[in-house]
């Protein structure tokens, strides 16, 4: 059996309050594989990002830790944590969050460059990418010129370009209507299971959740 690639251990998530702390999160507890999609689901509050944000180690659990592999995300230092997101994490998010100066080509190669990749290399690579995704033509437009659905599918090609073992999107079809939702889910799905990226994706959409491996459910903080 493939050892896993990212465990959850008893994470808990406090935030301040006037009057005294609110727990978000409360000994919250799973492994996911290496090449797993899995989604995490709940009504709105029940702290579905807050736990993606500590899964990706964006934000650091009051109790609890995440492994990546046998590495505690919980505790890398800052200089750690952006080095192991460069090389091993992909993202993406509800709005896009694309660099409105650059061409979905140029947000797309943004990762590799980063990495050291020469800008040849890496718009070689992003344009591959991004014609397997159907952009291939608009590829050269810039994100106010392009709908919500290629928004989000260049959004996709960003964070697969560098090949990592894990991709976390956070309600990836939230401003997206119903088709183009459908579409986005199904590019995701078709990178994780064409070279085993394994896969977190939150969502309030049952329908899309289905389509996933397994799928967990938040409500008050814990699992259900």
């Amino acid at each position: 059996m493939a050892a896993m690639i990212l465990k959850a251990e008893a994470l808990t998530k406090d935030f301040p309050t006037p009057s005294g702390p609110l727990r978000i999160l409360d000994g919250v507890s799973f492994s996911i594989d290496p090449g797993e999609s899995v989604s995490i689901t709940g009504p709105s509050g029940s702290g579905k990002s807050s736990l993606l944000g500590l899964l990706a180690g964006l934000d650091r659990p009051t109790s609890g830790r995440v492994l990546f592999k046998e590495t505690s995300v919980s505790e890398m230092e800052e200089t750690e944590l952006c080095a192991w997101r460069r090389t091993s994490v992909g993202f993406v998010f509800q709005n896009f969050e694309l660099v409105s100066s650059l061409t979905a080509l140029e947000n797309a190669a943004l990762p590799l460059e980063i990495l050291g990749r020469s800008a040849k290399e890496a718009a070689a690579r992003a344009g591959e990418i991004l014609a397997a995704l159907g952009m291939g033509a608009r590829s050269g437009h810039f994100p106010h010129e392009l709908s919500g659905g290629e928004q989000q599918r260049t959004a996709i090609a960003r964070a697969y370009i560098h090949e990592p073992e894990i991709i976390f999107a956070d309600e990836p079809t939230g401003s997206l209507d119903e088709e183009t939702a459908r579409s986005v889910v199904d590019s995701l799905l078709g990178i994780n299971r064409r070279i085993k990226t394994a896969l977190v994706l939150v969502t309030h959409n049952p329908e899309l959740a289905r389509q996933l491996d397994r799928s967990l459910t938040i409500h008050g903080g814990k699992l259900a």
